[in-house]
């Protein structure tokens, strides 16, 4: 069993090894990839099919499935890596060490919002970006969004979702407003003053490549998600006596069926389910 880190208590040395192996799988094509896939199965609720990574139920399991892939292709290379996570409600300025030329780099420059430091500059040369809906071929970033400020959640913020007792409630999308902690972490359940809560609120606040279906195309993706990751494990020890749901496949005639994965049922593209992710005791554990 392996570490997960707090990126604040990382050594110089830890994030170096962690960058280079990032630049390594660019390099081979593996991490590119992995973009692909969070842009395939980023499905919004407009369109009538099977919604398994975003504005749903297995929001939570697909996206640890999804780290826990990345993270034993990063192992593969350096056996003593593990994906860190960033604490958003603590480390909320775009001067936190996350941002440091030595690990992740800062936000983008005025105009185009390219990256110019850290190890993921595009004049670099060793990070293009070939997946998504940007034409530019460099990593964007608006730490903050200046020109129309945003802040990162809040610790209040984050315990208005862990609170909820109710795991998700129909209609099992971006809408649901009756209870459910899964949309209040991934952040569509929000009041009417504002767009968006806690998971959501973070892509917003990082802006750039990371407000889109290919967001991962910003290193930062791997250490917002797993601090994700993490909330969930606090959301199960603070509510021991509730699950996953939906727990069977919605009935005939509801209008979500087919288009939410219950307990048992594969998420694709692997042959997980959502049972399966319920855990990660005897692979990982955070410091």
């Amino acid at each position: 069993m392996y570490t997960r880190h707090n990126q604040k208590n990382l050594t110089s040395a830890q994030k170096k090894r962690f960058t280079s192996a990032l630049l390594e799988l660019k390099r081979n094509g593996t991490y590119d990839e992995f973009v692909r896939t969070h842009g395939t199965y980023f499905v919004p609720d407009r369109d009538r099919k099977l919604r398994v990574g975003h504005m749903s139920p297995s929001f939570f399991p697909w996206h640890r499935g999804y780290l826990l892939e990345f993270e034993k292709r990063l192992r593969e290379l350096d056996p003593t890596l593990s994906i860190p996570y960033w604490d958003w409600t603590a480390d909320s300025s775009p001067v936190s060490s996350l941002w440091a030329e030595d690990f992740l780099g800062g936000t983008g420059r005025a105009g185009d919002l390219q990256v110019t430091t850290g190890p993921f500059a595009y004049e670099r040369g060793n990070w293009t970006i070939t997946v998504g809906v940007s034409e530019a071929p460099f990593l964007t970033r608006n730490l903050g969004r200046p020109g129309n400020p945003i802040s990162l959640p809040t610790a209040a913020e984050l315990q208005w979702a862990i609170d909820d007792p109710v795991y998700d409630s129909a209609p099992w999308n971006s809408t649901t407003e009756g209870g459910g902690f899964r949309n209040k972490l991934e952040g569509w359940a929000a009041p009417k003053s504002e767009r968006w809560r806690n998971h959501n609120k973070v892509h917003q606040w990082i802006g750039g490549h990371m407000t889109g279906a290919t967001s991962p195309n910003d290193p930062a993706f791997w250490l917002h998600h797993a601090f994700v990751d993490l909330v969930w494990d606090r959301w199960q020890q603070r509510h021991p006596g509730s699950g996953y749901l939906p727990a069977a496949p919605l009935e005939l005639g509801d209008l979500q069926r087919g288009r939410v994965i219950s307990l048992d049922e594969p998420m694709p593209p692997w042959d997980l389910t959502p049972r399966d992710m319920l855990g990660h005791a005897g692979i990982y554990r955070y410091e």
